[in-house]
Parts: structure tokens; sequence; C-alpha cells
């Protein structure tokens, strides 16, 4: 029996750590630290960087060209909110955007003033977080709607 157990402590030191861990570890403990890297994750990409509109279609219909001047800019005013510039060299506007807590959503606020904004004025989620490209879709719906912004 003394050599099973011998020959078993790696098994063993493996399992037991195992288990100090899954106890160690709530659920809500988790989810805490994975808030905090997608806040981090956030605030270091996206936040106060310049974008440019890669891709946007509409049912297909290409409408990239009609951003090609705009450059937009999301500022911080917490972690979950605040200013959005959209900028094209001789005109600032600027509105607001907004996320979840899991930032999987982006709200987008700017003045319909320009026409082609309409577009961009909705909820959207993302669909691929990739720096330096992020991609969305509209948010709960499957409108064919598309809309990736490169960092610049």
């Amino acid at each position: 029996m003394p050599g099973i157990v011998y020959r078993s402590r790696f098994v063993i030191a493996v399992a037991i750590a195992a288990l100090l861990l899954l106890i160690g570890c709530s659920k809500e403990d988790l989810i805490e630290k994975n808030r905090g890297l997608l806040e981090q994750y956030f605030e270091d990409s996206v936040l106060g960087k310049d974008f440019k509109v890669r891709l946007a279609t509409d049912s297909g219909v290409n409408l990239t060209t009609q951003f090609n001047s705009y450059t937009f800019k999301l500022i911080k005013n917490t972690l979950l909110d605040g200013p959005m510039t959209a900028n094209n060299g001789t005109t600032a506007l600027t509105g607001t955007w907004s996320c979840n807590d899991d930032y999987s959503k982006l709200v987008i606020t700017l003045p319909n003033t320009v026409t082609a904004f309409t577009f961009l004025n909705r909820e959207w989620r993302f669909t691929k977080k990739a720096i330096p490209i992020l991609e969305l879709a509209p948010w709960g719906t499957t409108d064919p709607k598309i809309l990736h912004m490169e960092k610049l």
C-alpha cells in the first residue's frame, strides 16, 4: 500500500491542488476577474483611440464610402459610457456611446444632421474584438447589417 501511494504522489498532488482551486474560487470571483480584464482591454484598446469605418453594409448594400472622411472616437466618461466624436477634418460632431457591463453591446448615438449616421445610430453587438478591427452587428436582431471599425 505505501508503494502505491508513493508512486501516485503526483496524481494525488494535482487532485488536491484542483480541489483547493475549486473550493477557493467562486463563480462570482471568476466573473469579476473576467470583467476586470474586459474593462482593461476596452480602456487600453478602444477608449480614446481613433477609428474609421472599414466596412458598412446594409442588406448587402455597401455604405462604406459614406464614412470615408470621418474618424470616430469613444471618449471615456466611465468605463461604460461617454461622449463620441465624429470628425471629418473640418467638422467635429459629438454624440454618445454606452456599453453593457460585459462589453458585448455598444450603443451609438450621433447627430442625425449627417444622413449616414442613421445607419450607425443603434444598438450593436460585438461579433469580434480583435484589434485593430472591431466587428459589429445589430443587437437583438438578425437584421443584415455589418459594421467593421478599424483602429488607426
